[in-house]
C-alpha cells in the first residue's frame, strides 16, 4: 500500500473537519499559531469616512472564537485599540490576554499606530504592561520551531539610533535563524503594509525598504504578515507569501479596484472580519484564514494555502524593483 505524505493527510483531514463544520480545535496533535490584527474599536472621526458594520460586536466574536479553538500561541499584529494611552479602551483586550493565559495560550503582540497615537510614551507603557516581552526595535517568538520575528514598524515614532539597531539586529536574526537546525520556517510581522491595494493607507514604502529584502533573501522566510489596511489580502512578490489581515473589528476600507491595482491572490474573498491559523507541515506552512460569516454567529474557513521554498537572491536592480514595481 502506497505512503500517504504528511502534507496530503493533513489536507484530506481538513476537507473532513470543513465539511462537517467542527468548531473545536482542529488538529489537536497540530500545535496551532494564531494572528489577528486591527481589533481597535471605531473612532467617531473614522465613521465620517467609512461605515460601520457591528464593529465592536466582530470583534468579540472573533476573541470568542479563539478562546474557543485555543491556539498554542497568537500574536496580535498591532492597532489593538483606538488610543493605546487611554487605559479605559483597554479593558476588553485585557479580559481577552487574560482568558487566553488562562488557556495556556502564549501570546505576543506589536505596536501599531493607534497603540501610540496622541501620547506615544504612554502607550508605549500600557502595551508593555500588557506585552512584557515586547522590545521596542523588535523580537523573536518560536511555536513549534517556527520563528515569527516582530517588528515596529512605527518608524517615524523611532530615533535614527534605533532605526539602525532595529536594521543590524532584524538582519543578523534571521541570518541566525537560518543557520539554526531547530528552526523550521521563520514568519516576518509588523503592523504596516508592505503591499496593499487600501485607498486609505496604501503600500508602506519604509517596510518595503527595511523589511522586505531581507525576508526575500532569508531561506526559511515563508510569510510576511501585517495588518494596517483593513482587508484581507494575499500577494505574490518574487517568490514569497505577504499577507494583509487587518480585519480585526477595525472599519473596513475600500479596495484600488483600477488595472493599476497589485495583483491580489485572494481577488475574489473579501471579508469584512477574519483572522489567521497557521500550522506547520514538515518545513512548511498550512495557512487558513478564518471569517466572521454574515450570520454573526458562526466562522467559516476561506482563503487556505501551503507555502512553497523558493530558492532567490536579491539583487542591487532587484531592490529597485521591490519598492517601485513589484
Amino acid at each position: 500500500m502506497k505512503k500517504i505524505s504528511p502534507l496530503i493527510a493533513l489536507l484530506l483531514l481538513t476537507s473532513i473537519i470543513t465539511k462537517a463544520q467542527v468548531h473545536s480545535q482542529p488538529f489537536a496533535e497540530v500545535p496551532i499559531i494564531d494572528f489577528i490584527s486591527d481589533t481597535q474599536q471605531p473612532m467617531l472621526v473614522e465613521k465620517i469616512v467609512l461605515k460601520s458594520t457591528h464593529n465592536i460586536k466582530a470583534t468579540s466574536l472573533i476573541f470568542s472564537e479563539i478562546i474557543k479553538n485555543k491556539p498554542q500561541s497568537l500574536y496580535m499584529l498591532g492597532d489593538m485599540v483606538s488610543l493605546g494611552y487611554r487605559n479605559h479602551k483597554w479593558k476588553k483586550v485585557d479580559r481577552f490576554l487574560d482568558s487566553c493565559r488562562k488557556s495556556n495560550t502564549m501570546v505576543c503582540g506589536v505596536l501599531g499606530n493607534h497603540d501610540v497615537m496622541g501620547r506615544r510614551k504612554k502607550g508605549e507603557r500600557n502595551f508593555v504592561k500588557r506585552f512584557p516581552e515586547n522590545i521596542l526595535t523588535g523580537y523573536v517568538s518560536i511555536t513549534d520551531s517556527v520563528a515569527i520575528v516582530l517588528l515596529n514598524s512605527n518608524f517615524i515614532k523611532l530615533s535614527m539610533a534605533d532605526k539602525n539597531k532595529q536594521n543590524d539586529w532584524y538582519t543578523s536574526t534571521l541570518n541566525a535563524l537560518d543557520s539554526n537546525a531547530a528552526i523550521k520556517a521563520i514568519i516576518v510581522t509588523c503592523h504596516h503594509a508592505p503591499y496593499t491595494n487600501s485607498i486609505i493607507v496604501g503600500s508602506n514604502s519604509q517596510v518595503q525598504q527595511k523589511f522586505v529584502i531581507p525576508y526575500i533573501n532569508s531561506k526559511k522566510a515563508r510569510l510576511f504578515i501585517t495588518g494596517h489596511a483593513h482587508g484581507f489580502e494575499h500577494f505574490k512578490i518574487m517568490g514569497k507569501d505577504f499577507l494583509v489581515i487587518g480585519g480585526g473589528g477595525g472599519l473596513h476600507q475600500p479596495l484600488n479596484n483600477s488595472d493599476k491595482r497589485l495583483p491580489d491572490i485572494a481577488q475574489d474573498y473579501k471579508p469584512l472580519f477574519h483572522f489567521l491559523s497557521v500550522s506547520r507541515v514538515e518545513e512548511e506552512l498550512f495557512v487558513r484564514s478564518r471569517f466572521l460569516k454574515d450570520d454573526f454567529v458562526t466562522f467559516g474557513t476561506g482563503h487556505s494555502f501551503i507555502t512553497k521554498q523558493t530558492e532567490h537572491t536579491v539583487t542591487k536592480v532587484e531592490q529597485n524593483t521591490i519598492s517601485n514595481n513589484p
